[in-house]
């Protein structure tokens, strides 16, 4: 609905609230990008510059990201994103593969035992776009899609902490792949993700979870 007030600093905060609460809820999912200004600031019945300021607070808080020439983005469920997110960015490489062995090789043991066909599809086709971005050359698009597929092998664990906590690690994550592949696709950043979706297809947890630690034991793994 939308808001109304005499004074725009007393709007800010609703439209904060209002922005923050289609996040918390679902309505915009991790990864959606959101409507262009215009439309986004009618819908609210607010000025542009008002809904400037709101955005604004929440890019700093870690629930968006302005991509230049491509809009903002979901990047977070909750403000315990951005707190993670600074966590990353002052952390060493090798602790951030720390922490990834250890949601990641869990999430692999857990979806080779719970995943569904509905999952297995997701991950053909999270897969699939992973080669096809690989193939393009495009490192920007290669790392969005190793991100899906990693969080896509989360779903499938069916674990619901699990999965909110890797969507706040792996906002964060995104720039902490990009850093490790650098701009250039190159044969040494190749790391083969087939047969650890193989494992959890084949239902061997022992096997997907060796898998999963297999690739994150290099330094500049994805």
């Amino acid at each position: 609905m939308p808001l109304r007030s005499a004074e725009r600093t007393s709007l800010v905060p609703q439209v904060i609230a209002q922005l923050r609460a289609q996040i918390t809820s679902g309505e915009w999912t991790v990864g959606t990008r959101l409507p262009p200004e215009p439309e986004l600031a009618a819908a609210l019945g607010v000025g542009r510059n008002t809904l400037r300021e709101a955005v604004l607070a929440l890019v700093h808080a870690g629930l968006l990201e302005r991509r230049q020439g491509s809009g903002t983005y979901v990047v977070g469920s909750h403000e315990l994103t951005g707190a993670v997110a600074r966590l990353v960015a002052d952390a060493l490489l090798a602790e951030v593969l720390e922490v990834r062995r250890a949601l990641e090789v869990e999430a692999a043991r857990s979806a080779s035992l719970r995943r569904t066909p509905a999952d297995l599809s997701a991950l053909d086709t999270a897969l699939a776009a992973r080669e096809a971005a690989w193939e393009s050359g495009d490192a920007g698009a290669f790392v969005e899609a190793d991100v899906v597929l990693h969080r896509t092998i989360v779903a499938a664990a069916h674990n619901r902490i699990l999965a909110e906590l890797y969507a706040d690690f792996s906002a964060a994550l995104r720039a902490s792949l990009a850093d490790a592949i650098g701009p250039d696709l190159t044969a040494d950043r190749y790391v083969d993700h087939a047969r650890l979706v193989e494992a959890i297809r084949a239902r061997v947890p022992d096997l997907a979870a060796t898998e999963a630690a297999a690739f994150l034991e290099a330094p500049r793994s994805p």
